[in-house]
C-alpha cells in the first residue's frame, strides 16, 4: 500500500465518526494527512464516504406478557324442573304445590338453585332441588329455574314453564263438606261471616 494512502487509513481508524481530514505536501515533499486544518489555502479537505459502521450499543428485547391462565367454566348439561310438567294442572284446594328441579351433573360445591314464580325469586337460593309452594292463586303461573356461583352470576337457567292452579271456590268447598256448628270461624271455607242464622226453639205464639 502506498504510503499516503497507508496515513490515510490508519487516520480514519483513529479519527471519531464526526471528524474531518485535510492534506497537504510538507517542506520535504511528502504528503500529509490531518484532522487539523492549516492557516493558508495549502490544506485542502479531503471528502470521505459515509460510514457504515453500526452501533455496537445493547439492543433492547421487548419480553412478551406471559399469558393469562385459562379458567374453565363448570358447565351443566341438563337443568329442568321436573315437578310440574309445561302446562300441568294442579287441582289443590289450598293452592300448595312442590316444585322439583333437577341437574346434570348434580349441583357442584359453590353452587345453588334458585326459584322465579312468575319473574320474581321465591325464598333465598338453595341446596335442595325442592321447593314447597303454598297458597297459590289460582289461573296460569310462569316457573323458572337457575344455577348460580358463589358470586351469583348465572350458570344455567330454564326458560319459563307455565302451569295452571285449580281451585274450587268456598261454595263448592260446603257443598262437598258442609260446614258444621263447630266449623264456622275455624274452616276457611265456612267464615263467620257466611254462617246462616240460628233458629230459635222457642214457639211462635201469636199475639191475640
Amino acid at each position: 500500500m502506498p504510503k499516503p494512502a497507508l496515513l490515510l487509513a490508519l487516520l480514519l481508524v483513529t479519527l471519531p465518526a464526526a471528524a474531518e481530514v485535510y492534506t497537504y505536501v510538507d517542506e520535504s515533499g511528502n504528503r500529509v494527512f490531518t484532522d487539523q486544518p492549516r492557516s493558508g489555502n495549502d490544506a485542502k479537505r479531503v471528502e470521505l464516504a459515509p460510514s457504515n459502521a453500526m452501533s455496537a450499543g445493547p439492543v433492547a428485547i421487548r419480553a412478551e406478557p406471559p399469558a393469562a391462565p385459562t379458567v374453565a367454566v363448570p358447565h351443566y348439561s341438563l337443568l329442568r324442573i321436573l315437578v310440574p310438567e309445561p302446562d300441568a294442572t294442579i287441582r289443590d284446594g289450598d293452592g300448595n304445590l312442590i316444585v322439583t328441579v333437577t341437574s346434570e351433573p348434580n349441583l357442584l360445591p359453590g353452587h345453588n338453585y334458585r326459584l322465579y314464580l312468575d319473574g320474581k325469586l321465591v325464598g333465598a337460593p338453595t341446596r335442595s332441588p325442592v321447593f314447597p309452594l303454598a297458597t297459590l292463586d289460582r289461573g296460569t303461573h310462569q316457573l323458572s329455574v337457575e344455577i348460580i356461583d358463589a358470586g351469583n352470576a348465572v350458570l344455567e337457567r330454564t326458560p319459563s314453564q307455565p302451569f295452571h292452579v285449580q281451585r274450587p271456590s268456598l261454595a263448592q268447598k260446603r257443598n262437598v263438606r258442609p260446614c258444621l256448628e263447630a266449623d264456622w270461624g275455624v274452616r276457611p271455607e265456612c267464615p263467620l261471616k257466611d254462617k246462616p242464622p240460628e233458629k230459635s226453639d222457642i214457639p211462635f205464639i201469636p199475639f191475640i
